[in-house]
């Protein structure tokens, strides 16, 4: 889990971010491109949905726009007047977070860690216990701040750290398939609550996912991405795409 803090003091539309833009991204690991002239214009205020198969640059493409891996190319952040900038404030759920069996290490010293600027205490902090419970409330999770992280559940898991991710609310938040783990139920409060945070707040939203469904209700864009960008466009654009087709062996009623 990451977040990337930056001295953006008003993190919605007021912060005057505007979009996301790469130019030929390429990424490779020796002799091996993982993903190549990748180029995108993402806008705030919409979901983008990458989709793709297995292995195929999804999550590396991630890592790159979070600045975690080299990478050829350019990544601009620009705001409405189309000047970049270099304060940001970036949250990020990824697909897995690798916490050992037994490690004493409640949701709430998590929570804190990432939160508060000053060492997490023995003793808990009122103010700051009051915060945490109600950012884990947005997404349910707020009777788990007392649970151990390694017994957490992988969709309890998930909606801790989606709630840590949107304190505060960032300008760009990354998710890489936030929705393994979760039940039919979680899954509904997930969406619900995604499509609050892009009416409300001015910020760009980009999700690896393979729930096609989701994908066509809820996706203001979609990227198939397959090491390069395949195509682009509307979710009922490319999920009846030829190119989905070849991809998938399929085409997505």
């Amino acid at each position: 889990m990451y977040k990337k803090n930056v001295a953006l003091s008003e993190p919605h539309a007021a912060c005057g971010f505007h979009c996301i833009k790469t130019k030929d991204i390429t990424v490779k690991i020796g002799n091996v491109t993982i993903i190549e002239n990748v180029n995108l214009h993402i806008h705030c205020g919409r979901l983008t949905a990458i989709i793709g198969r297995n292995g195929a640059g999804k999550s590396t493409l991630m890592k790159a726009i979070l600045g975690e891996i080299k990478h050829e190319g350019t990544i601009t952040f620009e705001d409405i007047k189309n000047n970049q900038m270099e304060d940001l404030e970036v949250g990020y759920v990824p697909q897995h977070l690798n916490i050992a069996k037994n490690t004493p290490t409640s949701v709430y010293d998590l929570f804190a860690s990432y939160i508060s600027n000053s060492p997490v205490c023995l003793f808990k902090n009122k103010k700051l216990s009051e915060q945490i419970k109600k950012q884990l409330t947005i997404f349910q999770a707020q009777d788990l701040m007392d649970k151990q992280v390694c017994d957490l559940s992988g969709g309890e898991l998930q909606r801790v750290l989606l709630s840590i991710a949107i304190t505060p609310v960032p300008n760009l938040l990354l998710l890489d398939e936030p929705i393994s783990g979760i039940d039919r139920n979680g899954m509904e409060l997930f969406y619900e609550n995604i499509g609050n945070l892009k009416k409300n707040f001015d910020l760009a939203i980009i999700m690896i996912s393979h729930d096609f469904d989701f994908v066509r209700k809820y996706a203001d864009h979609v990227i198939l991405l397959d090491k390069t960008i395949k195509i682009e466009g509307t979710p009922d654009e490319v999920l009846s795409s030829e190119e989905f087709k070849d991809t998938f062996g399929m085409q997505w009623e």
